[in-house]
């Protein structure tokens, strides 16, 4: 019985944290340049960016090339340091993919809400171990800030680990 009981509460300790991903993403349109407004901290990223950029674009073959750009700067002129990658999408919607900084390691990058008309995307991975939200413009306004972490905590984030590195306002 014992038995029973731990595997039904791993189970649903399992349901209630699995992380879902939008539906679809046209891949056309995530392209660009990206601005990051806040994230988790976490080991590999810069810290003390006066602006963190991100730009996505199409290879020959088709993979994503990725490239970072953490600026000393708020004007985005002074380069701080840049990384590029590679990501290819894991499945037919497009919202999760694989990212290699570098061979052979990869990270995963699922976009887990989008704004609309692709205004704002957030980025998480299965764990929730990491997180971004990012934004076409270097600038968001509060209440958009507000329904996205009001929405990431109703889904099993917590907002209060973000560090704001944008604008918001």
């Amino acid at each position: 019985m014992k038995l029973v009981l731990i595997i039904v509460v791993c189970l649903l300790a399992f349901t209630l944290n699995s992380v879902n991903t939008v539906k679809k993403v046209d891949l056309n349109r995530y392209l660009g340049k990206w601005y990051q407004i806040s994230y988790y901290p976490n080991s590999f990223q810069p810290k003390e960016c006066g602006l963190t950029v991100a730009e996505y674009s199409l290879d020959k073959r088709g993979k994503i090339i990725v490239e970072n750009t953490c600026y000393q700067d708020k004007a985005g002129i002074v380069i701080k340091k840049k990384a590029i990658a590679k990501a290819w999408t894991v499945d037919a919607s497009n919202s999760k993919l694989k990212v290699r900084f570098f061979w052979p390691f990869t990270g995963d990058y699922w976009i887990v809400k989008l704004g609309e008309n692709y205004s704002y995307s957030v980025v998480s991975d299965p764990k929730q171990k990491y997180l971004w939200i990012l934004a076409r413009n270097p600038v968001m306004d509060t209440a958009t800030y507000n329904e996205i972490t009001s929405w990431l905590d109703k889904n099993g984030w917590n907002s209060r680990k973000l560090v704001v590195t944008g604008t918001v306002n």
